[in-house]
């Protein structure tokens, strides 16, 4: 299983003797909030330091799925939402209930690195589908299809995408999941950005589901600024509920209580800090945007999630990698090189808008102005 492209840069960091301005780590710089921090001390206060059921506490699970009906558009019983240590937990548990060793799962390239990481680690083979700039970065079914054998299994979609910032629309929505039907596929939708859309207002697969094919995976840590927290949610066709949530026992048995009131305290709470997040990721990116059109590089405008997709290919001489490695070493700045998120990559950098617009303005001058 190869490491990481991202961590790879966030190693090469801290290794650097000088300020560096880091463009590199999708972690949202805000705080968490505040009643969302006092939620998890008042929990431990309490002595709620036990465990809790496999799914998540009765409360926390009831108020997810009210969440999923008004905000993702499809109905679910608080039985079918699993509480996970995070995003990153809720595909591994969607991929280790759906797949076998030797099964084939289909996955965004350009996509994130951790997809292919979990499939290699459940002996599952990857087989990338390519994302390409004339279309729009979206997944086309056409393609897909011409990748389909008597092994593939499941095919993994991401949308806010997750290194584009890309989001597909409900015609496409659609078109994914009579195209699983059709090939008898399992989908795992990454909606951890389902929060952060733009423009294009954000589409859940699972409402346009009719064979209980689509295992949809939520996270707390970008929406609240709770990357450290580590909970996140899995939302489940009723049918194998039990099944899935049974998977919790030997992976983590339950995510930690006072983690789990927090999460309830940032649904329940108010939402003024999503919208103020929101609002100033689609500020900086404009103002990205608009240094990028001064300098005539071209980039992928992002409708959703906080990245924006640059195209070095004049710039970085044919190996990204080994450019965004001198540009951080040189200019001290850094970037996630487009390969980190596979080989349609190349020519292209990821930049993160989780950083103070200064910075980000300033970081963009360093690496492209000159």
């Amino acid at each position: 299983m190869p490491r990481s492209g991202i961590r790879e840069v966030m190693d090469l960091v801290w290794t650097v003797d000088a300020p560096v301005i880091g463009l590199h780590v999708g972690e949202p710089n805000f705080e968490t909030p505040e009643h969302i921090r006092q939620a998890a001390c008042d929990a431990l206060t309490r002595g709620e330091t036990r465990y809790t059921p496999n799914r998540g506490i009765t409360r926390l699970r009831e108020v997810l799925a009210t969440k999923v009906q008004h905000h993702n558009g499809f109905t679910v019983k608080p039985s079918q939402v699993i509480v996970t240590a995070g995003g990153m937990q809720a595909v591994y548990l969607a991929l280790t209930a759906t797949l076998t060793a030797g099964d084939e799962v289909l996955i965004p390239d350009p996509g994130w690195p951790n997809f292919a990481m979990a499939v290699q680690l459940l002996q599952a083979r990857v087989v990338r589908y390519r994302l390409r700039p004339e279309n729009g970065f979206l997944p086309e079914t056409d393609h897909l299809r011409s990748l389909i054998t008597a092994r593939t299994r499941a095919l993994i979609v991401n949308s806010p995408s997750n290194p584009l910032g890309s989001v597909i629309e409900a015609e496409r929505a659609e078109s994914l999941c009579r195209f699983a039907d059709e090939h008898d596929l399992w989908i795992i939708s990454d909606e951890c950005y389902d929060a952060l859309s733009f423009e294009r207002e954000h589409v859940s697969l699972a409402a346009h589901d009719r064979e209980d094919r689509v295992l949809s995976c939520y996270s707390f840590s970008k929406t609240y600024a709770m990357t450290g927290l580590r909970v996140g949610y899995l939302v489940v066709p009723e049918r194998f509920d039990d099944a899935i949530a049974k998977l919790q026992e030997p992976l983590i048995s339950c995510v930690s209580a006072p983690t789990q009131r927090a999460a309830l305290a940032a649904l329940e709470g108010p939402q003024e800090c999503v919208n103020e997040m929101r609002s100033t990721y689609r500020a900086r990116r404009d103002a990205a945007a608009s240094l990028l059109d001064s300098i005539a590089c071209g980039y992928l405008l992002p409708q959703g999630a906080f990245y924006l997709w640059v195209d070095v290919h004049d710039r970085c001489g044919g190996d990204v990698g080994a450019w965004a490695q001198q540009m951080l070493l040189q200019r001290h700045v850094a970037v996630a090189p487009g390969t980190a998120f596979g080989e349609a990559g190349q020519g292209w950098i990821r930049i993160s808008l989780a950083t103070a617009t200064d910075q980000l303005l300033e970081g963009l001058d360093r690496l492209l102005g000159a």
